[in-house]
């Protein structure tokens, strides 16, 4: 067990727990026998799921807890009195190193709190940002900051950049990554007061392949592999990604089924359209990881089916073993 990948998992949090959580995490170790799964919360619930299927008991132990914080309580108030509750257990496994990650589909804002009060930062970080992967024409792209840090200094995104950098590196495997500044315009004299701050910065940054400003509509077209922001604007790339892209897939499920000829045609294209649309599926991706902590922390979305928790799981084998950890230690320790 000493070489297994442990990953706690908040079976409580999230719209779908513990259903899904569940499965996601019985598809998980099915899928990798590198992977051991904690699952913290309401012992009895969690038991009642897993009468459901068959796993190898050596890759997944219940840790029971009998609180759990919900999505409308005030994140910092949630941690300090619900200190036995599954994400707060959770957050504490990976502080002690029982665990090397936690993955939780919970509320956001006591993710935030927790991954910082909780597990900690790395010595130097300034502010750890939220960084999904999101499908691109080329591939993936790491879009940081998406929720996080709404007020981000000039600083914390040459930080981000660095991160980023250090993370499709290692675990997406994309050499040299490109890295990008969100912007209004590709001339360096355009944006706001934080652009125009931060762009001579990562222009001048020696550890970043630096390609200039991307303006929202390249995103989708792959032009960085590193896309940085600040939390609102990124936030806000997100929501609407996803947003148009289940439209989209909605309308062409429609207009499919408009004519006896287009569903024909359906059937011919069916088994490409399948493969394309599944590229563009968040849900492929994984959670989104909190960079710059002293452990691996994961957030999902609240609606996660266990698809997504499943490849969040799967998403940590290659963070513990590509040590970014301590390679984003190192950086910030010849920063300083």
């Amino acid at each position: 067990m000493a070489d297994m990948v442990k990953v706690a998992v908040d079976a409580m949090g999230g719209d779908n727990a513990p259903v899904e959580t569940v499965k996601g995490a019985i598809e998980a170790i099915q899928a990798d026998k590198k992977v051991k799964v904690y699952l913290v919360g309401r012992e009895p619930d969690i038991t009642a799921e897993l009468k459901k299927y068959e796993y190898d008991a050596a890759q997944l132990e219940i840790v029971h807890t009998d609180e759990v914080i919900e999505m409308a309580e005030p994140p910092v108030m949630a941690i300090r009195k619900k200190k036995n509750s599954s994400i707060v257990k959770a957050m504490n496994m990976v502080k002690d190193g029982e665990c090397d990650a936690l993955v939780t589909a919970g509320s956001t804002g006591a993710f935030l709190v927790g991954g910082q009060v909780i597990v900690g930062r790395i010595k130097g970080i300034e502010r750890p940002p939220l960084a999904p992967l999101i499908p691109t024409e080329k591939g993936v792209s790491l879009l940081l900051d998406c929720g996080a840090n709404v007020d981000a200094r000039p600083s914390q995104l040459v930080q981000f950049a660095k991160m980023g950098s250090i993370y499709m590196e290692h675990v997406m495997k994309v050499a040299n990554p490109r890295v990008g500044i969100v912007n209004i315009g590709a001339e360096e004299e355009k944006g706001n007061a934080l652009v125009k701050e931060t762009y001579p910065l990562l222009k001048n940054c020696p550890e970043i392949n630096f390609i200039g400003s991307v303006e929202a509509r390249d995103i989708p077209a792959g032009v960085a592999d590193v896309i940085v922001c600040e939390a609102f604007v990124g936030n806000v790339i997100l929501k609407m990604y996803e947003g148009v892209g289940s439209t989209l897939i909605k309308k062409v499920k429609e207009g499919m089924m408009t004519s006896l000829r287009s569903k024909i045609g359906a059937l011919l294209v069916k088994p490409a359209l399948k493969t394309t649309l599944k590229a563009f599926d968040t849900e492929q991706y994984g959670g989104a990881p909190l960079l710059g902590l002293n452990g691996l922390v994961v957030k999902t979305h609240g609606s996660s089916k266990a698809i997504e928790i499943k490849n969040s799981i799967l998403q940590c084998i290659a963070f513990k073993e590509q040590n970014i950890n301590d390679k984003i230690r190192e950086q910030i320790v010849l920063d300083n």
